[in-house]
């Protein structure tokens, strides 16, 4: 295995004792560096001054009044978004405490680039020494967008991003959109879909999301995101869970059941009621999931032993990005003491 997921700010960032990533300067001063607040011809000196010195000390406070001096609307708005990331990863101190202060009551949101940046580099802790290629793409579901294909009962995912690249200029960017607009053919796109046998191709290409995933039933891509999904549970909640694909739920005693992202949440919400779903909304339903406790206690008193439901959907658009959060926010787990 190889390093991978350069891109997830990882290598910025440092252990603590419980496993968790200490924020760092490093860290910090790469979102400084983003793109969105990279100066341009018309930057403004209180701009370029205030880039300057968040570089030299990235922890540095910056009263409102200073962000008023910024005269491009735009880059002040940029910069009190990065600031308000900044701010509550200095505040929380790891990048895990922070993800998880993003969803406290009366916190305001952060867009949801920034938390699939911080669900980004805590997977790649989480995956630090799996050495299970499989696992690692499935972690890209939480973090990036997928565009889903069904083929012959198979269910395929690839990175949203570059499916919709492609359909858009064929993978040769504004000359394929200009081939594409009058008709002419381009080339097809051909993403490698990964096994067990070629996976360890993908460390090389972790950071190029162009591989794609196989979600059927039975499939090891969906035994992969069950055991990832395990993981993310073990590291924030400490508990232990088994995670297994259903294809249906037969239980009469059905309790507790969680969404893994809206579409899923809804879906579940409308069956356990009892409302009538159409064909459509159910061709959406791409894996149901039994989730159980290894140790009962560590569960909801009142429904201590009964296994807990999830499901994965995908859009009419047939999108789908998990949202890792519901898992935390909505396992009924038993009080502290």
């Amino acid at each position: 295995m190889t390093d991978f997921w350069t891109s997830s700010g990882y290598h910025l960032l440092e252990r603590d004792d419980d496993g968790r990533l200490t924020v760092t300067d490093d860290f910090l001063r790469a979102y400084f560096l983003r793109p969105e607040l990279e100066p341009v011809e018309e930057s403004c000196a209180a701009e370029l001054k205030l880039r300057d010195d968040l570089l030299e000390d990235p922890r540095l406070p910056v009263p409102a009044e200073r962000l008023l001096l910024l005269e491009d609307p735009d880059a002040r708005e940029n910069y009190e978004w990065v600031l308000k990331l900044r701010d509550r990863l200095v505040d929380a101190g790891t990048v895990e405490s922070a993800y998880e202060a993003s969803f406290e009551a009366g916190r305001a949101a952060l867009p949801p680039i920034f938390l699939d940046q911080l669900v980004h580099a805590i997977l790649r802790n989480i995956l630090n020494s799996t050495g299970q290629p499989l696992r690692a793409r499935a972690g890209e579901l939480l973090f990036r967008e997928q565009r889903i294909t069904i083929q012959d009962g198979n269910i395929m995912a690839a990175d949203a991003e570059m499916v919709d690249s492609h359909t858009k200029t064929g993978g040769f960017g504004a000359i394929g959109e200009m081939l594409m607009e009058v008709g002419a053919p381009v080339a097809q796109l051909d993403l490698d879909v990964l096994t067990e046998t070629n996976g360890a191709m993908y460390w090389a290409r972790s950071d190029l999301n162009d591989t794609v995933l196989d979600l059927s039933f039975a499939a090891p891509g969906l035994d992969a995101l069950a055991r990832l999904l395990e993981d993310w549970v073990r590291h924030f909640k400490g508990v232990e869970v088994t995670i297994q694909p259903v294809q249906k739920i037969s239980d009469e005693r059905w309790v507790w059941h969680i969404g893994l992202e809206a579409e899923g949440t809804a879906l579940l919400n409308d069956l356990y009621n009892g409302v009538e779903v159409g064909e459509d909304r159910l061709a959406q339903l791409l894996s149901l999931f039994r989730l159980e406790f290894q140790n009962p206690a560590e569960q909801r008193a009142d429904i201590a032993g009964r296994p807990v439901y999830l499901a994965m959907a995908m859009t009419p658009a047939r999108g789908l990005q998990i949202k890792p959060q519901n898992l935390l926010l909505n396992l009924p787990l038993a009080e502290a003491d």
